[in-house]
């Protein structure tokens, strides 16, 4: 396969190997390699039952490799890093995701790019805004640009008319 660029998200809410939470993510993405462009890592508030915040960034990458050989190797770079499959939402040293592909959308079992959720989080697309805000979604043709200010746009308030004696 001919090289293609993919968009990975990555998250850390836990010490490991390499460090805090931000080590890891800089340690995972020298894992990742193909290394294009990275944002900044910025510190989130948990989703789900988790106490402790996390440290979240995203990348532009470019690999041979199809979208289920691409997610083989990040969860086998999640496991290295101490990563244990178990309760969602927990803490973990780090979390690797496909978030976009530029050959577009892919579907196979266990995999779905895009990536499902990213549409709806901030904590990816506030990143991905800053190193790629023309990347299109292939589903629904809106700019990561775009997506980001629907998420941020205030939701106008509805007036209902009192209706009754």
């Amino acid at each position: 396969m001919t090289p293609t660029r993919y968009v990975i998200a990555l998250g850390s809410n836990r010490r490991g190997r390499h460090g805090s939470p931000e080590r890891e993510i800089a340690a995972a993405l020298a894992a990742v390699g193909g290394l294009r462009s990275a944002s900044r890592i910025v510190r989130t508030l948990p989703l789900g039952p988790s106490k402790r915040r996390y440290a979240n960034a995203v990348a532009l990458i470019d690999s041979n490799e199809d979208p289920p050989a691409l997610l083989r190797r990040l969860k086998r770079i999640e496991r290295d890093f101490g990563r244990r499959r178990g309760q969602i939402w927990s803490s973990r040293v780090i979390d690797l995701d496909i978030l976009l592909w530029s050959r577009g959308a892919w579907s196979s079992p266990g995999l779905t790019v895009p990536h499902t959720a990213f549409r709806q989080r901030r904590f990816v697309l506030d990143p991905l805004v800053r190193i790629a805000p023309d990347w299109r979604d292939p589903l629904t043709g809106l700019t990561v640009r775009q997506l980001a200010a629907r998420l941020t746009r205030p939701i106008p308030e509805i007036r209902c008319a009192h209706v009754g004696p």
